[in-house]
């Protein structure tokens, strides 16, 4: 949100001032039932409150406000954005697939799934400090996976580490 902010080129005073305020705007509900998504809830007090601040300043852009208000909400990802989610989704799948039998089924039922360690440790018969340790080597394995696949070259001058750290990024 801060950086959203930043790119509509608010001060960063105005920025604190709109996130605090905002935040009074949520803290002031009577329930937060009604709410199904809090990030798009909250992105959508923001916005209208940066929207009110611009309306009431006396010069004011019409394509800033026109801009702000078509601004699409981004809970809903773009089709280009589900295809490289599915895309990078499916690439995580596969690495896991690499990994040892047990040891990537354990991985697929916590990061995937959501069981807690407590569950896949019952289900396999194991500790729970084994099931972690399961879970922190697969998690290793398929980092690095990603980054030995999908990591980009280092630009002039760039370290690997840091052109790694931007592909990973990347979907």
């Amino acid at each position: 949100m801060r950086a959203w902010f930043a790119r509509k080129r608010l001060s960063p005073e105005d920025i604190d001032e709109l996130m605090q305020e905002a935040y009074c705007r949520i803290a002031m509900l009577d329930g937060v039932d009604h709410i199904d998504s809090g990030h798009a809830y909250f992105f959508s007090v923001a916005r209208n409150l940066l929207l009110r601040q611009l309306k009431r300043q006396r010069i004011v852009q019409f394509e800033e406000i026109a801009e702000i208000e078509s601004y699409r909400d981004q809970s809903s990802p773009s089709p280009e954005d589900q295809a490289a989610n599915r895309q990078a989704y499916d690439r995580v799948r596969a690495l896991i697939a690499d990994l040892p039998e047990r040891c990537g089924r354990i991985v697929e039922l916590r990061k995937i799934e959501g069981w807690s360690q407590k569950e896949i440790a019952a289900h396999f018969g194991m500790t729970e400090k084994a099931v972690e340790k399961q879970v922190w080597v697969g998690v290793r394995a398929v980092r690095e996976g990603w980054l030995r696949q999908f990591a980009k070259p280092a630009m002039p001058g760039e370290s690997p580490n840091v052109a790694r750290e931007r592909k990973a990024g990347e979907p």
